[in-house]
């Protein structure tokens, strides 16, 4: 007995000091992702679509501004991309890095080739998967030009943001389950961006993440664990951890979807409103700044979702 005992400690212990050992490497991962052949333009229209994206419906300074421009951003205006805004959560402290141009602190030492691939592959210059957080995958050619050419426009702030900050889960699960997340399919060349059913999907999907925010999912991993804009998905309060705010149902139920009855006509309206909710994420600074034809584009998409009855409950609850 006391041999059996002994060799299940040995074993035990083994497994264990095998484990923490494969944690430990695999923080050193690299992946050999495509750099899309993707370059920064001087075109003022191309710079132009550039901005409208991301201060508009990309929210990019939504997690790319420092926190003292918070008052700007939920007006719409017009904030630096200095980073270092906090991602809380049950694996650590993610942190949003500096986008500006600065050399030192920021984006202006990496080429447009590296840029463009940690938007499409979620792989940084160094080779590292980045967490899911961005939704760019599917992006058109276009439009990450367009995006890269006006971040290579952006005044060079110096802004030191401390590296992400991971407990022990975070490190399993960096090590497990973190992988780069390419596209669905080849991104479109160009798209047209109209007020018709389909460019509503291409934004809801691939540049404002309707659909990553209003989809539930687990917090350690990313995965989506439910249908599809059916709401449910349980964030955060910036100002108060005891809160969360509960993403609404999108889809067109008619007992259970937030906007089922709707007029297009109220829908843009409410853009326009900004964040009735203190302790909402819903970046609606940027959004603001989306135009009428991008919203009826949106509106019209949603209703033509499949039903999902899911009912969210209240949008801000205490945690349990």
């Amino acid at each position: 007995m006391k041999k059996f005992l002994l060799w299940t400690v040995r074993i035990t212990g083994g497994l264990i000091v095998l484990l923490i050992g494969s944690v430990v490497l695999l923080q050193y991962r690299t992946y050999d992702a495509p750099f899309p052949d993707i370059h920064a333009s001087a075109d003022s229209v191309i710079i132009a679509r550039g901005k409208y994206l991301v201060t508009g419906p990309a929210h990019c300074a939504d997690c790319h501004a420092s926190p003292d421009q918070a008052s700007l951003l939920a007006l719409g205006k017009p904030v630096s991309l200095n980073g270092g805004k906090e991602f809380k959560g049950d694996i650590g402290t993610l942190r949003a890095p500096n986008i500006t141009s600065d050399r030192e602190t920021g984006v202006g030492n990496l080429s447009d080739g590296q840029i463009a691939r940690a938007l499409r592959y979620g792989v940084d210059h160094k080779g590292k998967a980045l967490f899911p957080l961005m939704p760019f995958q599917n992006l058109s050619d276009g439009d990450l030009q367009a995006i890269i050419s006006y971040l290579r426009t952006m005044e060079p702030v110096r802004h030191e943001v401390k590296p992400k900050s991971l407990n022990a889960l975070g490190y399993v699960v960096n090590a497990f389950f973190i992988k780069p997340v390419g596209p669905t399919g080849l991104p479109p060349g160009t798209v047209i961006a109209d007020s018709s059913v389909t460019y509503g999907a291409y934004l809801a999907k691939n540049v404002a993440n309707c659909v990553g925010c209003h989809t539930d999912r687990d917090l350690k991993t990313g995965a989506f664990t439910s249908e599809p804009f059916s709401g449910g998905f349980h964030m955060q309060s910036p100002l108060d951890p005891a809160y969360e705010c509960v993403t609404p149902n999108l889809t067109p139920d008619g007992p259970t979807g937030r906007m089922t009855n709707w007029t297009e006509t109220q829908f843009i309206q409410r853009f326009g409103m900004g964040k009735s909710i203190t302790h909402s994420e819903m970046p609606w600074g940027p959004f603001k700044n989306m135009n009428e034809s991008d919203l009826k584009a949106l509106y019209r998409f949603l209703h033509t979702l499949k039903p999902v009855t899911h009912e969210t409950g209240p949008s801000l609850v205490r945690k349990q």
